[in-house]
């Protein structure tokens, strides 16, 4: 495996590129020591998780979705809207990019006007991006205080109509790896498990783990205090309404078993099942950023450091191996080894792809989803990088461990990762 992720590295060009953070050679944050310009994380907060097209957001539309996490950003740290700088919301389906609709939620949720707010897609790290382009602004001082936030309503924007209506043929043709862009999420995990020789009875293996530590973990309370209820309307199949309270992810489930999967029929003709791939989601996440001696100033507390993050561009065919390369990069901007993170938040996207990165970078199988991961919790694109944040700093907190490792693949071939240390 090793060799062959080499003869991959080959082939990438650019290497390494970082969005908005300082290269390795300027870090700006030491692990282990605290600066009055260190960025901080002074809350992060997310939605349930639910049900694509069959759970408790099936009728909430996006903007009600963000619109919840920025009001409990607000309400849990009490602090003043009016000097939050601005927010950048991490999207991948909304209409029009999500810009209109999520500037509706910031102001609905009583944020002034002056408040300025945009969206970023990267894909499945679109909520991380917009974390990290927040962090990024703090430090460069365009910004005193701002939230990078993340959402998704895959029940209204997912399915054939978020692929372009058509495509250059001209790129296509004279570019296979171009065209490799176009192909669907599933047929790239397909690509990896056969490269790499992922078989079915270790990607079974994984996913029921996964299921299994998110339903003891939603058994034992541990994701209460990252998640802020929703009041919603649920419509049930003759259209009548009912008001509900969306409080917990609906899509963990018990008993899942590794003979249970095995018994799922592959669903793009080769070992990938329903079962071994990230559920599809509708949710939202925020994350509240501001310089050390900012939150020290308005006597807020602090959850969190912002370390470093990096980005990394992979073949698109095996866009999966993404972390691969995201890890090892992250970690040498910091200045650590990966041995060092205590806690990994590792994107299920396929158990493919997870199991892979696990055994290419020889990870610590108890340090990875801890408390299970989007293959029994969900992916709501948009909504994951943030989301990862509200959910390994409690992690942290739990094991009195230091450092968090978020990272995930990215449609179209790229890896991202954040460190975090806890405080």
């Amino acid at each position: 495996m090793a060799s062959r992720l080499a003869q991959i590295s080959s082939h990438l060009t650019g290497g390494l590129s970082t969005t908005l953070g300082p290269s390795s050679s300027t870090i700006r944050t030491k692990i282990g020591v605290k600066a009055p310009d260190d960025v901080v994380i002074v809350d992060a907060v997310r939605t349930p998780m639910t049900r694509g097209k069959k759970g408790g957001f099936k009728d909430t539309v996006p903007e009600d979705l963000l619109a919840a996490v920025l009001i409990a950003i607000k309400d849990r740290t009490k602090i003043d809207p009016a000097i939050v700088d601005d927010i950048c919301v991490g999207t991948v389906l909304q209409a029009a990019g999500g810009a209109t609709v999520s500037r509706m939620a910031a102001l609905y949720a009583g944020y002034p006007e002056k408040t300025s707010l945009y969206t970023t897609n990267r894909q499945c790290s679109s909520g991380l991006q917009a974390v990290v382009n927040i962090a990024a602004h703090i430090q460069s001082g365009l910004i005193d205080i701002g939230i990078g936030a993340g959402v998704e309503s895959m029940t209204l924007g997912y399915g054939p109509s978020a692929m372009p209506p058509q495509t250059s043929t001209q790129i296509s043709e004279a570019s296979p790896t171009a065209r490799d862009c176009q192909l669907p999420m599933g047929v790239t995990s397909e690509n990896v498990a056969k490269d790499f020789g992922i078989d079915r009875p270790r990607q079974d293996a994984f996913s029921a783990l996964s299921f299994q530590k998110a339903a003891l973990a939603q058994k034992q309370g541990k994701f209460d205090s990252e998640i802020v209820p929703v009041k919603t309307i649920v419509k049930d199949e003759q259209g009548n309404e009912k008001e509900v309270v969306v409080s917990k992810d609906d899509g963990i489930r018990e008993g899942v078993t590794e003979e249970s999967l095995a018994k799922l029929k592959p669903a793009f003709g080769g070992l990938t099942t329903a079962g071994s791939a990230s559920q599809v989601s509708d949710g939202a996440a925020a994350v509240l950023l501001m310089k050390r001696k900012t939150a020290h100033r308005l006597g807020l507390p602090i959850l969190g450091k912002y370390v470093a993050s990096a980005v990394v561009g992979v073949p698109p065919r095996i866009m999966g191996v993404g972390p691969a390369y995201a890890i090892p990069a992250v970690c040498k901007k910091a200045g650590v080894e990966i041995k060092d993170i205590d806690v990994i938040e590792l994107n299920e996207a396929f158990a493919s792809q997870a199991v892979y990165v696990i055994e290419e970078l020889g990870l610590d199988p108890k340090k990875v989803n801890p408390v299970g991961g989007a293959i029994a919790m969900g992916h709501p694109l948009g909504c994951t990088g943030a989301r990862q944040i509200a959910t390994i700093l409690p992690e942290l907190k739990r094991q009195n461990k230091k450092l968090g490792l978020t990272t995930m693949c990215i449609g179209t071939g790229m890896g991202m990762a954040c460190i975090i240390e806890r405080e």
